[in-house]
């Protein structure tokens, strides 16, 4: 199989995480691609029409969206990082917080990096973080138990969620208010996995 992605993605970077975990490293071929919104770069845009990543190419054809690549290799590897309902909702729901974290520091990432800063628009990029902050409180708040429980798909993505907030939006300081969320991503961060796939310096 082969896994269209970047060092710098933190949807692929989820994916590349659970490849590790998961027992799958010799089945899997990375391919490093780049682009943006403005510039579709080497994006594989004939894989998948979106042009976005992961994309992996499987024996049953291309797959995309990490979401879904996760939940194929999962059932690929056996290795339960969905367990059964009622769990299952539980470890569904947080991962979708989780990407839905992610999509508010990735536009907030494009609006910095790719807008001319004399168009930048900081109300909308308050509002972005303002999303953020309200989901990291809810988490510190009422899913630390989840985190704390065996490993899933949903504590791969929000590892992987909040090292991109200090990957681009350092200053922010997600941390603060937070000491528990803060810990155990320090500890889960120690994971090998995670090691391996940090991503090159901001």
């Amino acid at each position: 199989m082969k896994l269209y992605s970047s060092p710098t993605t933190p949807f692929g970077r989820k994916i590349s995480v659970q490849i590790l975990e998961s027992g799958l490293a010799d089945h899997v071929q990375t391919e490093t691609v780049s682009g943006t919104p403005l510039d579709p770069g080497s994006m594989p845009i004939d894989r998948n029409p979106l042009g976005k990543i992961p994309a992996l190419e499987t024996p049953e054809g291309v797959i995309y969206d990490s979401r879904v690549i996760s939940r194929y290799l999962d059932d690929l590897s056996g290795k339960g990082l969905y367990p059964k309902a009622p769990l299952l909702w539980k470890t569904l729901t947080l991962e979708a917080t989780a990407d839905g974290i992610l999509d508010a520091a990735v536009s907030m990432a494009y609006e910095l990096r790719l807008r001319p800063e004399p168009i930048r628009f900081p109300q909308w990029l308050e509002g972005q973080w303002a999303k953020i902050a309200r989901a990291l409180d809810a988490i510190e708040a009422g899913w630390m138990d989840h985190l704390a429980g065996p490993m899933d798909m949903a504590q791969i993505g929000m590892a992987c969620a909040l090292e991109y907030l200090d990957f681009r939006h350092g200053a922010r300081n997600w941390r603060e208010g937070r000491p528990q969320l803060a810990a155990w991503a320090a500890e889960f961060a120690k994971r090998a996995s995670m090691q391996a796939t940090q991503p090159p310096a901001a």
